[in-house]
Order: C-alpha cells, then sequence, then structure tokens
C-alpha cells in the first residue's frame, strides 16, 4: 500500500518515486536539447571543412532525424515497460539517453575518421530519439499511475 489512508497523502515511498521519474524525465530532455544548444560549437568536428552554415544545417538534419525515432522509441520502450515494469523502463531510457550523449562526447572528428563521425553522430542522435520516445510517455504513465485516486 503506498498511501496512509488515514490521511489520504502520499507517502514517503510515493513521494521519492514521483521525485524519481521526475529528474529522469528532466534529464533525459536536457541531454535531447543540449545537442541544439551547443551544436553551433561543434558542427564543424563532425563535418567536412567548409560553409559554416553548411555545417549547422547538416547539425540540424541530423537533431531533425532523432525524431523520427520517437514514435519507435514509444512502441518499444512501451512495449518492455509493460513486461518489466515502469522504473526498468525509465532506468533503460536514461541510459540509453547517457550512452548516446555519451558516444557523441567520445566521436572522433571528422578530419580523423571521415565520414564516419557524422555516421556515429547520427547514430546517437538515433538511440537519444528512441529514448526520449519512450522515456516521455512512460514517465507520464509512471506519474499517472502513483496520483491517488480521487473520492
Amino acid at each position: 500500500m503506498m498511501y496512509n489512508n488515514t490521511l489520504d497523502k502520499p507517502s514517503y515511498l510515493t513521494s521519492k518515486a514521483i521525485l524519481g521519474g521526475s529528474l529522469a524525465n528532466l534529464l533525459v530532455w536536457y541531454d535531447w536539447y543540449i545537442y541544439a544548444a551547443f551544436a553551433i560549437y561543434f558542427s564543424a568536428s563532425f563535418f567536412p571543412h567548409g560553409s559554416q552554415t553548411v555545417q549547422l544545417l547538416q547539425t540540424a538534419g541530423i537533431f531533425a532525424l532523432g525524431f523520427f525515432m520517437r514514435p519507435i522509441g514509444g512502441m518499444v520502450l512501451g512495449s518492455f515497460a509493460d513486461r518489466f515494469g515502469r522504473r526498468k523502463s525509465m532506468l533503460l531510457s536514461v541510459l540509453l539517453m547517457s550512452f548516446g550523449s555519451l558516444l557523441i562526447a567520445v566521436t572522433p572528428t571528422y578530419e580523423s575518421i571521415g565520414i564516419y563521425a557524422p555516421i556515429l553522430l547520427l547514430f546517437a542522435r538515433l538511440i537519444q530519439g528512441l529514448s526520449i520516445g519512450g522515456g516521455t510517455g512512460i514517465t507520464t504513465a509512471y506519474l499517472t499511475e502513483l496520483s491517488p485516486p480521487r473520492t
């Protein structure tokens, strides 16, 4: 039982779960948008030298392609959540987002590995898109399930 029936207030465990779910959602969205905020600074590292505008547009294109993975992430991670639980699925979502961010951080520059740099960047963003697509729905369902019933 998660609620104290005499006071009809959420228990300590419910409050902790709500805080954890909210922080997981915040982390996933933060990692998602940090890419957009810093794209202007790292776009030259992942694409051939030339026009800064073209480099930034290519970086923005990869950002946009990440959005295509969101519905797939909702289906895949939603199914995972139904089978193994919302908490495990939220953790998986955060781990996927973290892996995508780490991959972006450690990917060598275009000058070092050539065409593989933007390919790895795209792969990382697709993983992040999968993560955020699943994480948003799962967190919403998890927090909704924790809410007290209306009387």
